[in-house]
């Protein structure tokens, strides 16, 4: 017995390993055990420690991705069964969820500290999201790609939660929770149905299975929109929105602008790459599902942002409807030849949107310590007092808008031309829709302006607003980057020519 267990043992090959492919990981793995090592050795007055590492280890996270690209070739197996791959799209990806998350780091500096919340917690919980979401971007396994979710999940939904003492706050949380298992539910099932069919997790050997054709096509569509349903409660799309505005008005106003970012890009890049590698031969089903959700989405979240009277509920349907933007060029992806240019522009439009987003929360953030209040009317004649603050505003505003020459037009332009090169009825009447509901984004965004620019001060306070140092890093960091990508738009569409799956995968 024991000679048969070491010829075995003797027989067995370890797995190559590419350490250098999973430095990012790695970084952030060492980093949550040293922030929760500090957080419980150093005395209250100086938690601020905590927040510091944490920006550290996400900037650190980044430099081996600068190392990736620059030395590595177009893909990279880390664990040598194509299970686990580094490539130029999840690279570019990684990048945006770890600088997303610095930047979330300095807008919760201040609150955090000041809310007398539990900074090492808050940190270890977020970083911990933001590796869930790093590993999704790499995942091309079934069981990578459902474990790298719930890893990014589960941190968020205790973050949403996280001033206990809120009934808004544990409304959130709860809501935020209950919704996502059952999402999760629903995705698990259609994954297990992939797995039943190909007797594989590897998604590249789905992709060959899942052609609807031969007796269980009925197994095979049922299997991609259960999938498909599962994600769009990630991406929060119309109808599976519900949680969204409640959520975001109910979190801590950091954890909002990291889940309308960081959170619905990793719903996003997980959805990419089920469709590209998965459902490759599954045009017919997920594209009209896909199309008619892109439409839901950006018209249901444009009516009722009309009506809002809270700023985080207005953005919270903004963001709604910025995700049918996105979904537009990824429900042509199977068209024709537009594979390839729907995916650069999903890419670019999330690139874009995280550092607008994020610039419109640091707004938001900066005024709210002053008014005490989240209503849009709070910021009547805000010019007249923060006018550096309203010249922000304005700037995040016109980019979500899609006014040039800041970076939301050309984003905006991207996922217009994605699917009017993919032509016919599908594409033709998408951009109509998409055309139609920018005009009507437009008018709330500037409503808003209108009230900054234009609207008395409600309570005739005009003290001056001082904005704290890392507030006014993460404002800098964004409106750089909004305005270059507009100005300058071959910029960010390096980064969207570098993300192409479809090169990597012979697709």
């Amino acid at each position: 017995m024991l000679s048969s267990i070491l010829a075995a043992a003797g027989d067995f090959t370890a797995p190559t390993v590419d350490y250098h492919a999973l430095a990012p990981e790695i970084v952030m793995a060492v980093g949550i055990c040293v922030v929760l090592l500090v957080d419980l050795f150093v005395s209250e007055h100086r938690r601020w420690i905590t927040g510091t590492l944490t920006g550290f280890f996400l900037l650190g996270a980044v430099l081996p991705l600068v190392t990736l690209s620059v030395t590595g070739g177009d893909v990279r197996d880390a664990l040598g069964d194509g299970r686990y791959m580094v490539d130029n799209f999840s690279l570019v990806l990684k990048a945006l969820f770890l600088l997303a998350a610095y930047v979330v780091v300095l807008l919760s500096t201040n609150e955090i500290e000041e809310g007398g919340y539990y900074q090492g917690e808050y940190y270890v919980l977020l970083m911990s999201s933001v590796l869930g979401m790093v590993m999704l971007a790499s995942s091309r396994d079934l069981i990578s790609v459902f474990v790298a979710l719930e890893f990014l999940s589960i941190p968020a939904y205790m973050m949403a939660a996280w001033r206990k003492r809120d009934r808004k706050s544990n409304e959130a949380g709860v809501k935020y929770y209950l919704l996502g298992v059952f999402a999760s539910a629903v995705l698990l099932y259609g994954m297990s149905l992939l797995y039943g069919l190909a007797n594989s997790t590897r998604l590249v050997d789905i992709g060959k299975v899942i052609t609807l054709e031969g007796d269980k096509v009925g197994v095979q569509v049922v299997a991609v929109a259960f999938v498909i349903i599962g994600f769009a409660f990630k991406i929060s799309a119309v109808p599976f929105h519900t949680w969204a505005p409640d959520t975001y008005e109910g979190a801590p106003t950091p954890v909002t602008a990291f889940l309308s970012v960081a959170s619905k890009a990793a719903g996003f890049v997980g959805l990419i790459v089920l469709v590209y590698l998965t459902f490759p031969s599954a045009v017919h089903v997920y594209q009209p599902f896909m199309w008619v959700m892109a439409a839901l989405t950006m018209t249901v979240g444009n009516l009722v942002a009309l009506k809002q009277k809270n700023i985080v509920r207005l953005l919270a349907y903004s963001s709604i409807s910025q995700g049918g933007f996105i979904l537009m060029p990824l429900a042509m992806a199977g068209t024709g030849d537009s594979a390839g240019p729907a995916l650069r522009a999903v890419v670019v439009y999330l690139l874009i949107y995280a550092a607008t987003n994020l610039g419109a929360f640091a707004v938001i953030i900066a005024v709210t310590r002053k008014t005490r209040s989240g209503d849009i009317s709070a910021f009547g004649g805000l010019f007249s007092y923060a006018p550096g603050l309203t010249v922000m505003m304005t700037i995040f505003l016109a980019s979500l808008a899609g006014i040039p020459p800041l970076g939301g037009w050309y984003a905006k332009f991207g996922a217009f031309r994605a699917v009017v090169d993919a032509g016919g009825g599908w594409g033709y009447s998408i951009a109509v829709i998409g055309a139609v509901n920018a005009v009507i984004a437009t008018a709330y965004y500037i409503m808003l302006m209108r009230e900054m620019w234009m609207k008395p001060v409600p309570d005739g306070d005009v003290t001056p607003i001082t904005v704290k140092p890392p507030v006014m890093a993460a404002l800098a960091i964004t409106g750089i980057l909004t305005v270059l990508f507009g100005v300058l738009p071959g910029v960010i569409s390096k980064f969207g020519e570098l993300s192409d799956l479809t090169g990597a995968f012979g697709r």
